[in-house]
């Protein structure tokens, strides 16, 4: 027993020299190791560098360890899941606050993009052509940087508007005057106006007619307007005259001081239209005209005589004068003269 107890310490001091290589050759590979994992990195966040040494290879593990946190809107590069090696260079753009007036809201933001316009493109928000944008677009991200954003929005628009008619009056020689009657009912027209119209932001702005089409013409309303005067006979008969004129009246009879024709003589008593000369009460009587002022064969109402016919005409006669007739020289010579209106009927 304590020869081979012996012996087995004879044999591990003779393989000692080899125990001990072992152990430096593992130490040795330790140190290796230790000095391979060891890493020297940068981390640049916002442009201000930091160095981190670390025994670590993921990013994400690393800046943990360095107390660097990353929020869901920072941007880091690269990855925060990548391996790194000695020497890499970590790149982070803290995220920053944005407020952005947009469709009636306003809407806060944290954003790590480098202007508006990709901040815009990240957060899904488009833009129209014609939108407004105040800072432009390409304005760098700024902590605290508001942000606002007008809707332009044009559109066509059509109006229907009404035409009024039109009411023309025309003279009626038919009616009494102070009467109307209409003769065609007028109705509206209408006609469609096409507006180019802007709005922003729901808000109309601006309104320009682009077309104006009449869709349906109005019609005219037409009243006939009485233009007959209305006289009452010496016999209470009302008579409807077209017009009047003062005149300066005589009287005349067939007799010879007024035609210088004695009865029996060729056309005593006969007028210069062919007619027997006149006076009655109940019908028209003859009276000597101007064919100039007043046509022979027309009716008339003589102011104090009566209805009459202009149907004779006498040397004396001009202008605005008439000769009534009567029967004898007594009743033409009560006449004597006077200054009368006279109606030329209807």
């Amino acid at each position: 027993m304590l020869e081979k107890l012996k012996d087995n310490f004879k044999g591990y001091f003779s393989n000692g020299p080899k125990a001990a290589f072992i152990v430096i050759l593992f130490s040795l590979c330790f140190a290796v190791t230790i000095i391979n994992a060891k890493k020297t990195i940068v981390v640049v966040i916002d442009g201000k560098s930091t160095q981190i040494t670390t025994f670590r290879s993921n990013l994400s593990k690393v800046l943990r360890d360095g107390n660097i946190e990353i929020s869901s809107k920072d941007k880091i590069t690269p990855k925060i899941e990548a391996t790194i090696q000695n020497g890499d260079k970590i790149f982070i753009k803290r995220a920053v606050d944005v407020a952005v007036d947009v469709d009636g809201k306003k809407i806060k933001i944290k954003s790590a993009e480098s202007n508006i316009s990709e901040m815009l493109k990240a957060e899904k928000i488009t833009l129209n052509d014609k939108d407004k944008i105040s800072p432009s677009k390409d304005k760098v991200l700024q902590n605290g940087i508001k942000i606002s954003i007008i809707r332009v929005a044009a559109k066509i628009e059509a109006k229907i508007e009404n035409l009024d008619f039109e009411t023309v009056t025309k003279n009626d020689n038919n009616l009494e005057k102070g009467i109307t009657k209409t003769i065609q009912d007028g109705s509206v027209g209408s006609k469609t106006l096409s507006f180019n119209v802007s709005y922003e932001n729901g808000k109309e702005i601006s309104r320009n007619l682009v077309t104006e089409t009449i869709t349906q013409n109005p019609v005219t309303k037409i009243v006939a307007v009485g233009t007959l005067g209305v006289v009452n006979s010496n016999r209470g008969d009302k008579l409807y005259y077209t017009n009047n004129i003062k005149v300066k009246a005589t009287a005349y009879s067939s007799n010879y001081s007024s035609t210088g024709k004695n009865p029996g003589d060729y056309a005593f008593g006969i007028t210069s239209t062919g007619t027997r000369a006149k006076r009655t009460s109940s019908g028209f009587s003859s009276i000597a005209v101007d064919p100039r002022v007043i046509p022979l064969g027309t009716k008339v109402y003589v102011q104090g005589y009566g209805c009459a016919i202009a149907e004779d005409i006498g040397g004396a006669i001009k202008g605005n004068s008439i000769d009534v007739y009567f029967d004898s020289d007594s009743e033409a010579l009560n006449w004597g003269v006077k200054l009368i209106s006279v109606y030329i009927l209807k």
